[in-house]
């Protein structure tokens, strides 16, 4: 595992650094933004609950502060970034392009781009704009959202980071993104339906790194973090949660990682200077930023032109020009 000191850091004053990311008040984003914010960088936290989200930003300033006093002579070195919230909710797509339009007004320019922001294997429902929830608010939200903010990536040569997961690869053969799965047994095929979602992710990656060269395009599959939230709807069911709390406790104590080393993929692959959009334009990494490959399904091109095509179609049919 590396250490994320050796990345390097900015002076706010002399280099001003933005970052934005969903889903930094909490889990692997809120070391996330932690990591950026100590390295120098304007983070831009995107969250739906206003309390939310400046609450974290109080413990991340403090939590920052404390890991400085640590240091001593080596704090002079540390130029702290700053912290602010944007109101962004993925599960509304007008509210996605306000938020896009709010950071346009804002900023000249975006250096980093983390969809980060994540749901897991929710019983079946429909958004206001009439897509599953998790293919929503893990992909075409986040797409949406890439495609609104891609002039300042150009502009600042960036990098975008779209978090995935290990569970695509549960997507054995292509399936149509207009396949919604809505069967019963749910804890089945809800899981099918979150495959489908991170395996769109991924291909959406490769996409933007073929139409937009300019700009650092990187998926992640962070590892097996097992202490989030995010499974707070398995655990909580009546009776079976018991079970599913064992589950995800034994999976994390044998294959697991925590939330600060499940954000470290994300760190490095937004700081180091040693990727470049020649070399690594598209590619996969794993825990720790270790490069990988995903599955045949995610990585195959015609399979994602495909996703591409058809998720701007749907948009387009929803009144969302891209």
């Amino acid at each position: 595992m590396f250490n994320p000191d050796s990345l390097p850091h900015y002076d706010p004053a002399e280099d001003r650094k933005v970052a934005v990311i969903t889903g930094g008040n909490s889990g692997i984003g809120w070391y996330t933004v932690l990591h950026l914010y100590m390295h120098g960088f304007v983070v831009y936290i995107c969250g739906r609950n206003s309390n939310r989200v400046n609450e974290a930003i109080k413990e991340l300033k403090t939590e920052a502060a404390k890991r400085i006093s640590k240091r001593g002579k080596d704090s002079l070195k540390i130029h702290l970034g700053s912290l602010h919230y944007l109101h962004n909710d993925l599960s509304d797509l007008k509210c996605v392009e306000r938020a896009a339009s709010k950071i346009c007004k804002k900023e000249e320019k975006l250096d980093v781009l983390i969809n980060n922001a994540a749901t897991v294997a929710l019983p079946y429902e429909l958004t206001k704009d009439n897509f599953e929830i998790q293919l929503q608010t893990n992909y075409i939200a986040h797409f949406l959202l890439s495609i609104r903010l891609l002039p300042l990536l150009q502009k600042a040569r960036g990098r975008l980071i779209t978090l995935t997961s290990v569970c695509h690869q549960l997507e054995f053969r292509y399936w149509g993104l207009g396949q919604d799965w809505n069967y019963e047994p749910n804890m089945i095929f809800t899981w099918l339906r979150y495959a489908m979602a991170k395996t769109a992710s991924i291909q959406f990656t490769k996409m933007m790194a073929i139409k937009y060269p300019e700009v650092l395009c990187l998926s992640i599959h962070p590892g097996m973090v097992m202490s989030t939230h995010i499974f707070s709807y398995w655990t909580r069911l009546p009776i079976v949660g018991i079970f599913f709390w064992m589950l995800f406790q034994i999976v994390g104590l044998f294959l697991g990682v925590s939330n600060e080393q499940g954000s470290l993929a994300t760190v490095r692959c937004a700081l180091s200077p040693q990727l470049n959009t020649e070399r690594d334009n598209g590619k996969y990494f794993t825990t720790g930023g270790v490069e990988s490959k995903p599955s045949y399904i995610a990585n195959n091109l015609d399979d994602a032109a495909s996703t591409w095509i058809w998720t701007v179609h749907a948009l387009r049919d929803r009144g969302f020009k891209v």
